[in-house]
């Protein structure tokens, strides 16, 4: 965690712990600092779970695995490192996560593909096995530890902890959903963001559990971006412990499933909205609606297009109301849009339309908002009932700053 806190950070908020889920924490020592680096979460037999992954052509071997792990639908660990992300390195790579899965299968009388295993950190160096397996026998005997210490060991540029809950009644029982994320920069995640973890006592089976993580994922963690680069790691995994006792979620048909996707969609979009508040560098949090385009996807595109762009972000970062750099992303991104049906407003005051600044358009209060810590942009192409909401923050020296001495 870096000692300096973003100006956008939030509390970390008070969190129950989930019957069937341990969390343990110890120091592998992946780099030289003194704080721990390695998360290990037990998770009773019978949990399930669900996960979406980097939609990178290059991702680790961690993802690989999860990738394949997941098909079998079923969990009894989670290991997660931090301070390496043992990215595009290889056969060592490779055989660092069947050493972890081995060591945390044999640890638990539980096979390999239960064992779940996640890095975060400088990409091409392979994770040493030795202070690898030397950190999880550590975190076999540690005492168990909080929400809080969990968030904290899996953060590498993130300058807070990262957390976020919520609750459901389903088939007549109260079901908690609790989850940490860990994200700060390379954040365009397509699939799912950085690291993020979702713990529930719900009994859910797998194949819902994916179509509800799926169905949130697409709305929160996929509309969020810090600075348009999709990580070779990114992972969320969800886990359903089942501990609650409630008949299992099977499909939307069953008691309490519009519920706990509710409760799941509410969870992801606290934690996506704190990825962002931890951008690299980030003054302000800046939300972007664009509505009236072909369709939803058109919309997202557009959006998209708007928060990824580095004159928009540093426009806000410099409180400049500089509309036109809007228009430009609108025109760029490759989707329907006709300059003279075209409307922008930032915050409640409408700025453009018709293809031209409004009559007597003052800038004043546009200049007022832009000073806040949250921004709103909103755009109305004028074409159909697409619709789509993104998140982003402002692109700073700070950014820089961070990137430039990452690896020193």
């Amino acid at each position: 965690m870096s000692t300096s806190i973003s100006p956008l950070a939030t509390p970390f908020p008070e969190m129950t712990t989930i019957a069937g889920v341990t969390l343990r924490v110890a120091r592998a020592r992946y780099k030289e600092w003194e704080r721990t680096d390695l998360t290990f979460v037990e998770l009773a037999p019978g949990t399930t779970v669900a996960g979406v992954l980097t939609q990178s052509k290059c991702p680790s071997p961690e993802v690989e695995w999860c990738r394949k792990a997941l098909v079998l639908g079923e969990a009894r660990a989670l290991v997660v490192n931090a301070g390496n992300s043992n990215a595009f390195t290889g056969n060592r790579g490779r055989e660092a996560v069947e050493a972890i899965a081995a060591q945390t299968a044999q640890a638990l009388g539980c096979r390999p593909s239960d064992v779940f295993v996640a890095s975060t950190g400088v990409i091409g160096v392979p994770l040493p096995i030795d202070k690898a397996q030397a950190g999880l026998a550590a975190a076999f005997v540690a005492p168990e530890a909080d929400w809080r210490a969990a968030a904290e060991t899996i953060g590498t540029t993130d300058t807070y902890p990262k957390g976020a809950s919520a609750t459901a009644v389903v088939d007549g029982r109260t079901i908690t959903i609790a989850a940490i994320i860990k994200g700060s920069g390379m954040i365009a995640p397509d699939m799912a963001t950085m690291l993020g973890f979702i713990f529930t006592d719900a009994a859910v089976e797998a194949p819902f559990l994916q179509a509800a993580l799926s169905a949130a994922n697409t709305r929160t963690f996929s509309c969020i971006t810090v600075d348009g680069d999709t990580s070779t790691s990114d992972t969320v995994l969800a886990f359903a412990t089942g501990a609650a006792g409630n008949t299992p979620l099977s499909g939307d048909e069953s008691d309490g499933a519009d519920a706990f996707r509710a409760a799941l969609a509410d969870v992801c979009r606290q934690l996506a909205l704190l990825v962002v508040r931890d951008g690299e560098g980030a003054t302000k949090l800046i939300e972007i609606t664009v509505e009236g385009a072909e369709s939803d996807r058109s919309a997202h595109r557009i959006a998209m297009s708007i928060a990824n762009s580095p004159l928009v972000k540093t426009a806000i970062a410099g409180e400049d109301a500089n509309w036109g750099r809007v228009v430009m992303a609108v025109g760029k991104a490759g989707e329907p849009a006709e300059r003279d049906r075209l409307a922008i407003r930032f915050g409640a005051t409408q700025v453009a339309e018709g293809g031209l600044a409004v009559t007597g358009y003052d800038e004043a209060p546009v200049a007022a908002h832009l000073k806040g810590q949250e921004v709103e942009i909103g755009v109305d192409l004028g074409l159909g009932d697409g619709r789509a909401t993104v998140w982003t923050c402002d692109l700073t020296h700070g950014y820089i700053s961070i990137n430039a001495d990452y690896r020193s």
